[in-house]
């Protein structure tokens, strides 16, 4: 039987490398791809396509049988395996040995490598093959000039890619926007640039279209950290100071310490003009976490809103001429006798004003105070003055007394149908504690106005409310360290308690 023919170039290329060192080359490239595999998430579907089919082609190149077919077996699995090795070393050489010698090339680099290295290979093959590459030199001044031609397009996105990466204009991570696109770059390369939106694409730009037009890296200032200034505008009437408005939402804003909000620069509110009927504002903060932005923006407008309406102040509606009926005054009564019964129904649920009758509650429900709480917001500060209390809707909240070394504790939660600040609406005392809303809390608050007729009208309330408040002062001793109870000294006894709500209110007088 006669031997099949060779193919002359695959024995000139094989026992060059053959004798056991090209399963050593590819075993160490196969050792370093595992380590690279473990230590870049990015690379691991890449690696492993690769690795694998190079080791295939190893395998091949070692079993193919010695017959005619074999060779060309043979013959295919070398080239392929060279392209294989081309591409894992090139990933090897770019995302594991440079940056252990703190070396961080352009990503693209490795592109044009890999493709430089794809075309050498070629031109070993071709060489080894009988083809005189002498040929090919003479020529290729019209090779170049008909493929450069031909992919004019594929080089300008190579020669936009290396400039956007060699001059840093756009780096991995950074936030952009172009005409309408915004979003965050995942990869750039020889090609183009991957950028991920808000919205769950991945929008594909060319390197080119991306270098000849203009557009803006979100949150990037240098020498500072990442971060964005965003814009929320709110309308409120003309009948209310600007410094007012300007000084109730930055004050809320700056206290709550909100997320994704940059305390440098702090949240600030300025007058931006005059419409019919309103003032226009606008609230500027600085975004942390780009991808985040609606979502910020919403929690910086709740914060606006309670804000205002905790001191009384509406934003402004828009001015439309309504036709009204009777209809109408009978629903705006009834829906005011319901939230009438529906704040009495709150009153009875606070043991401080259980002894008043049905008459006093009445008169108490109608000069309650609606006042939103949003999560974070700062209800009472330790040691403020303030002669009112709450009672809570809905909600909880958390209550800490600072302690004397500076630090502070958590010594209880309050929610629904709880009340607090009784001490400063019944005697005028500082508050003993720091009330932070949990949650979002909707509570209503009595002032001291809207007891003082009662008290005055029936003064042996004070003896019952003194009872009561002496009872929950010595539930909160129980409850509160140890060490905040020595700076605050012994709890006031029941006739103290009475001098004070009269002395307070002015009793004494009447």
């Amino acid at each position: 039987m006669d031997t099949p023919p060779a193919v002359s170039w695959l024995e000139k290329l094989i026992p060059a490398v053959w004798y056991g060192s090209l399963t050593v080359f590819v075993a160490i490239a196969a050792a370093l791809s595992i380590l690279l595999y473990i230590t870049h998430a990015d690379s691991r579907k890449r690696v492993l396509s690769t690795l694998l089919i190079a080791l295939i082609g190893l395998l091949v190149v070692n079993v193919s049988p010695p017959t005619e077919s074999g060779q060309w077996v043979r013959q295919t699995a070398v080239i392929v395996l060279g392209l294989a090795m081309i591409r894992l070393w090139a990933m090897l050489l770019f995302r594991l040995l440079l940056p252990v010698l703190r070396i961080h090339p352009p990503r693209i680099l490795e592109e044009i490598l890999v493709v430089l290295g794809y075309i050498a290979w070629g031109l070993v093959l071709l060489r080894l093959a009988g083809l005189d590459l002498s040929h090919i030199v003479t020529t290729s001044a019209v090779i170049t000039a008909v493929l450069a031609f031909a992919m004019q397009d594929t080089l300008g996105n190579i020669l936009a890619g290396l400039s956007l990466q060699i001059d840093n204009s756009v780096e991995i991570g950074d936030w952009i926007k172009s005409g309408d696109l915004v979003g965050r770059v995942v990869e750039i390369n020889w090609r183009a640039t991957s950028v991920e939106t808000r919205n769950w694409e991945t929008v594909v730009v060319p390197n080119s279209v991306l270098m000849k037009n203009h557009f803006s890296i979100l949150g990037k200032r240098r020498g500072n950290p990442q971060q964005w200034r965003r814009w929320v505008w709110f309308n409120i009437n003309w009948d209310t100071l600007p410094t007012q408005i300007i000084g109730v939402v930055e004050k809320s804003l700056r206290e709550a310490q909100l997320p994704g909000v940059a305390a440098t620069p702090a949240p600030n509110c300025i007058l931006m003009g005059f419409e019919n009927g309103y003032t226009r504002y606008a609230v500027r903060y600085w975004l942390t976490d780009l991808a985040a932005d609606d979502y910020t923006d919403s929690i910086v407008r709740t914060h606006i809103d309670a804000a205002l309406r905790r001191h009384n102040l509406r934003m402004a509606s828009p001015y439309y001429n309504v036709l009204t009926i009777k209809e109408n005054e009978k629903y705006i009564e009834a829906r005011m006798k319901r939230h009438l019964e529906e704040r009495v129904l709150a009153l009875r649920k606070v043991e401080l004003l259980s002894s008043l009758n049905d008459e006093e509650m009445v008169v108490l429900a109608d000069q309650l105070k609606f006042t939103p709480f949003v999560t974070g917001d700062i209800i009472m500060h330790q040691g403020a003055v303030a002669h009112w209390l709450y009672i809570m809707l809905s909600g909880e909240v958390e209550v800490w007394v600072e302690m004397p070394d500076s630090g502070r504790k958590l010594v209880d939660v309050l929610k629904s149908g709880s009340f607090f600040g009784e001490m400063g609406l019944m005697t005028g005392e500082s508050r003993s504690s720091t009330v932070i809303a949990r949650s979002n809390v909707e509570c209503l608050r009595l002032d001291k106005d809207a007891f003082q007729s009662i008290l005055v009208s029936r003064k042996e309330l004070a003896e019952t409310i003194s009872a009561i408040l002496a009872q929950r002062l010595e539930e909160q001793r129980n409850r509160a360290p140890d060490s905040a109870l020595d700076a605050e000294g012994d709890a006031p006894r029941r006739a103290e308690l009475v001098d004070r709500i009269r002395s307070f209110f002015g009793l004494n007088k009447h």
